[in-house]
């Protein structure tokens, strides 16, 4: 199994027998703290720090699994451009409902009896968002766990984009209760790779990772699991067009130029600018802006969609979609400005 992973471009690295954890780090690298950047180790060809230690190399890699056959075999999944779904099923405590899917507010009528495990949840996540639950995706390579459990490999498609792993309890990044995250800094049990607890079985047909759902990818970067990089410089600011505006609406442009502005400037950056993010924060804006009466529908609209084609011009069905979602949602809560300079 490790030189099929490594055939696929997945850096492979060892796991300790009968366990899903990394191998131990040889004595001296036990002995001092080090950046695994700075080890003479890696090398020279020991699997010590883990996934730092993943390799393509055919003759690493079977001088390793030679040397010691039950070793099990972890792909690091940053390195493989790789985004794995890990979705739990641990007897765990429910927390309370605000808690299961961060950022999302469940309401009290949305009946969660029998709700469990991070099946659940992601089956929640998806049905809120009108889509099937990754669990179900029998065109991507899904993996059985021993404790029942479930691990859902996808294919990062835009590999600019960059994204963090995670753990569905954490309070910070989360996609979801009992659902973790796997992917830059992190690695993936490889299928069949055998436990104490049992073997990592693949599930359903397909035997390699489709790539990552747009929708799921929208989840991803709605729940800060993107990791920060150094912004292209701008050579210059696309233009917003103004036209002529009522004296009456300057306040509401004063609010809403700012967030279209951020929506051009993802025309300097192809993939990785949370473009969607800024979009829909836009378009929500104007529509509690236009409820409240301090702007004009129809104008707001065409800004949307100005700064939304000058960024992203080929998909013009796609920011239709979010632009009427989310100026919808922000019709709901009028923007008042009273008291606002």
């Amino acid at each position: 199994m490790a030189r099929w992973c490594a055939e696929q471009g997945w850096p492979v690295h060892p796991l300790a027998s009968g366990r899903k954890t990394p191998v131990a780090n040889c004595p001296s690298c036990k002995d001092k703290h080090h950046s695994p950047a700075m080890c003479a180790c890696l090398s020279a060809g020991l699997p010590c720090h883990g996934f730092h230690a993943a390799t393509t190399s055919a003759t690493r890699i079977d001088a390793w699994w030679s040397a010691f056959p039950s070793w099990g075999v972890g792909v690091a999944c940053g390195r493989a451009d790789l985004i794995v779904i890990d979705i739990d099923a641990h007897s765990a405590p429910v927390p309370d409902r605000n808690r299961l899917l961060p950022g999302i507010p469940i309401h009290d009528s949305v009946n969660l009896h029998g709700l469990a495990s991070g099946f659940d949840t992601l089956a929640l996540l998806a049905a809120l968002r009108g889509q099937p639950s990754p669990a179900e995706d029998d065109s991507t390579l899904r993996v059985r766990t021993p404790s029942g459990g479930l691990h859902v490999w996808y294919r990062n498609p835009h590999p600019a984009t960059r994204f963090r792993c995670s753990t569905g309890s954490s309070r910070k990044v989360a996609l979801a209760w009992q659902v973790d995250v796997r992917a830059d800094g992190g690695y993936i049990v490889a299928p069949a790779t055998r436990t104490a607890q049992g073997t990592y079985l693949r599930e359903g047909p397909a035997r390699l990772p489709a790539p990552l759902p747009e929708w799921l990818g929208g989840e991803l970067v709605r729940t800060g699991h993107t990791t920060q990089r150094q912004r292209p410089p701008v050579p210059s600011r696309p233009a917003i067009p103004r036209g002529r505006r009522p004296r009456t609406a300057a306040r509401a442009h004063r609010i809403l130029d700012p967030l279209l502005l951020d929506v051009t400037e993802c025309a300097a950056t192809s993939e990785g600018a949370a473009f969607t993010q800024k979009l829909n924060k836009a378009a929500y804006t104007a529509g509690g802006l236009t409820a409240a009466g301090h702007l004009d529908e129809h104008t707001a609209r065409a800004l949307l969609r100005e700064a939304a084609e000058t960024a992203r011009s080929g998909q013009t069905a796609r920011n239709e979609r979010i632009i009427n979602d989310a100026l919808a949602a922000g019709s709901a809560h009028p923007l008042h400005l009273e008291g606002r300079s």
